[in-house]
């Protein structure tokens, strides 16, 4: 995808929990990489590369959940969650020597996570909870259950996810391409090593840029955990929405874009909530599909300060690269002055 890696380190979605009950086994690619997710007997999800170790039957294609693990199709090799080969049916000892690559799992938020760092680093932070993260007026809210309705999947979009991310400092877009009136308004925006929050005003009366905290209708709260995981809450005058809009890499070229909504149990439209939800995604889609990343891109001055600070905020998540490798923001002015 141009200048920007399609390995960020961070936690990335490729299923949801509904997608595996006890024992079941699923195919996955990811991150150009063939994935074996599969539920244990004892309720936890792994997932490790899809190949065993021993002569390279696909564990994805016809492997089956025993107790201790997962075992070929082909010579029956059981390996369990970390990759370790712990039993060959016919051989008295496993084979020690060889392990399946692991890969850490969160299962949370009604989602399942993979962590993804190409330096094979441990996780270095947790994935949020979506529904107590995002304000106190959202965490005091009860929502309705997720179901299929309220679970969509579009695959292989022309998309990194940082681009995705970018859209938290794009007031401006909402008005072309979801038709609000007049842009929203970035009443404030914080980040740290892992995260960058936000809350965006609509309508006239945040048009003078001021926070109410006290004040959260027509506000959308904003939480990037990394560039994989977003999760915002919408309070509108009918009600509160989640989404989790969470963008993963299937290889160099496409995303995976896994669009979770969860609705308060006090609306009163709770099929429409969701529906407009998934409409305002498309309409993204529609455009990120055919976008083209820029660095340094032309901004005009009232989006200048908040691209050029995502972006060095989105350093974080990419691994080590030569110094005439590294692509310069300095193109970005430090002042909304461009």
């Amino acid at each position: 995808m141009g200048q920007l890696s399609m390995h960020p380190t961070g936690w990335f979605q490729v299923a949801w929990s509904a997608d595996l009950a006890l024992g079941d086994v699923v195919p996955l690619h990811y991150f150009s990489s063939e994935l074996v997710a599969f539920r244990g007997t004892d309720g936890r999800v792994h997932v490790l590369d899809a190949h065993c170790q021993h002569l390279g039957a696909n564990l994805a294609v016809g492997g089956c959940v025993v107790d201790d693990g997962i075992q070929c199709p082909f010579h029956g090799w059981v390996w369990d969650g970390r990759g370790r080969n712990v039993r060959i049916p016919y051989e008295a000892k496993p084979n020690r020597a060889r392990k399946v690559r692991a890969w850490p799992v969160s299962e949370r938020n009604d989602s399942i996570y993979i962590w993804h760092d190409v330096l094979g680093r441990d996780p270095m932070w947790e994935v949020p909870d979506a529904l107590r993260s995002l304000g106190d007026h959202i965490s005091a809210t009860a929502f309705r259950s997720v179901d299929a309705d309220a679970r969509v999947l579009t695959k292989n979009v022309r998309v990194h996810p940082q681009t995705i991310a970018e859209n938290a400092v794009d007031p401006h877009h909402f008005r072309f391409v979801h038709h609000t009136p007049i842009s929203p308004v970035v009443l404030r925006e914080t980040s740290d090593n892992a995260s960058w929050a936000a809350k965006v005003g609509f309508g006239n009366k945040w048009q003078d840029g001021i926070d109410n905290a006290q004040d959260t209708i027509n506000t959308l709260e904003i939480l990037w955990s990394g560039v994989g995981l977003s999760f915002s809450g919408e309070h509108m005058r009918n009600g509160i929405r989640v989404t989790g809009i969470c963008p993963t890499p299937v290889d160099d070229d496409v995303s995976d874009i896994f669009g979770t909504y969860w609705i308060d149990e006090g609306s009163e439209d709770p099929k429409g909530f969701i529906e407009n939800g998934k409409a305002a995604l498309v309409d993204d889609v529609n455009i990120w599909n055919y976008q083209r990343y820029i660095d340094p891109p032309g901004l005009s001055p009232s989006e200048a300060a908040g691209f050029r600070k995502l972006r060095t905020w989105a350093r974080n998540f990419y691994p080590p690269i030569d110094d005439a490798d590294t692509k310069s923001l300095s193109g970005l002015p430090d002042r909304a002055d461009a």
